[in-house]
Formats: C-alpha cells, structure tokens, sequence
C-alpha cells in the first residue's frame, strides 16, 4: 500500500469511528467522587486549622473511624471563644475550627456538574462548606485563592446526604460574604474545606463552645439536570 493510500485510509476508518460514537461517550457520569473517607491515606489529603494559630483555644482532630467494615472520617474537637493571655495576635472572634482539603494537582474540573453531596452524620450544629477556586475575584496582587461558601446542616446522630447547589455558594472574602453579582469558575477548583464555628449558622442548629463532631464518609459532584 502507497503511503498516500495508507494516510486515506486511516483517515476514512477515523471518520467511520467518529460516525458511530454514541452520543453518551460525550456526557459525563452523573457522579463524580471528590473525596471519600475510607482510610487513613485519605486523611493526608487535608489539614487541619482552628483558632489556635492566632491565640485562641479551640481543637480540632481528623480520624478515621472503622464501624461493621464501613471506614468514614470523624471531625471533631472543641469550640471556645478564650484567647491565649498576652496573645501577641489582636484576634478579632474565636471559636472556629476547619479542615481544608490540600490543593489539588492543578485544578478539578466540575463544569459539567451542578451540585455538590455530602453524606455525614451531624451533631446538631451548623456547618461551612467551602470551594476554593482560582484567584480572579480578589483585587490584584492578593495570592488568596477565591471562597465559595454555604452552610450544610442535617439532623442530629443519623446519617443524610447533603445537596448544595453550586449557585447556593457565595464569595465571600475573609468569612465575609461579598455584595456583588460573582459566578464560581466550576471548572478551576483548587480545593474545598468544611468548617464550624461557635456562633452564626441556620435557625434551629444548635451553637455556641463546646464539643463538636461532624462523621463524613463522601464529597461527590452530581449532575441533577
């Protein structure tokens, strides 16, 4: 066979193939695992933070905890509004505890998805999940990754799967929510982090110091339309 002949017919079995692709090969799935608290190698994609760094004294632990040969993560600790005597820090609140995921290699892309899910067991309390997308809202110069927030709350001591809509996430800068019409970049998602603090949240959820503990077993994406 010629080698004109050979790059003809290579062209023409490429133009069959894409002729009876099936229109599903373009869709993604409907569910995408983000992250998923099965064991302790899992635990070392996130850290944690809390109010500590800066004079307070609040705690915080990430665990995994197995149950009948189910393994989920357990994020727990204590509030207090206390700061360290003699802080050097002019902390402003205390009372907050997170744990952030560590950056991704690059960046995830959940353009093609409309809702995040978690499924976790909570304790009454409110809590924050934060998406952390590439820097574009923030004035130049700032190296602060974008924050995208919504509060997640479920009912007390039994496992639910929690559904935020992507467009119930809100800028918000410093725990602050931006007033300005932003959209989140789905596609340039760096990160996520869930949070507690010891004020603010729903009507209903329980707060103010104490103990915490939020039981997690996935983070996924879906796609509802």
């Amino acid at each position: 066979m010629s080698r004109f002949r050979g790059i003809w017919q290579a062209s023409l079995n490429a133009t069959k193939k894409a002729l009876t692709w099936n229109v599903d090969d373009w869709i993604p799935p409907a569910e995408k695992y983000i992250f998923n608290f099965s064991s302790k190698e899992e635990l070392k994609k996130w850290h944690l933070y809390s109010d500590a760094e800066f004079g307070g004294l609040s705690s915080a632990s990430l665990e995994i905890k197995d149950d009948a040969n189910k393994s989920s993560g357990v994020f727990s600790g204590n509030l207090s509004r206390d700061v360290t005597e003699g802080t050097k820090w002019n902390i402003t609140r205390s009372g907050f505890c997170g744990m952030r995921s560590k950056k991704f290699d690059g960046f995830i892309d959940l353009e093609a998805y409309d809702t995040i899910a978690l499924r976790i067991k909570g304790d009454g309390r409110c809590y924050i999940s934060t998406i952390y997308t590439e820097n574009w809202v923030n004035s130049p110069g700032q190296m602060e990754d974008n924050s995208w927030q919504s509060f997640v709350f479920v009912p007390k001591d039994n496992w639910y799967i929690a559904k935020i809509p992507l467009d119930h996430y809100l800028p918000t800068w410093r725990g602050n929510v931006i007033e300005a019409k932003l959209e989140m970049n789905p596609s340039r998602i760096l990160g996520m982090s869930l949070s507690v603090n010891a004020d603010g949240g729903v009507p209903g959820a329980n707060s103010g110091p104490g103990d915490f503990k939020l039981e997690i077993d996935w983070i996924k994406a879906l796609r509802t339309q």
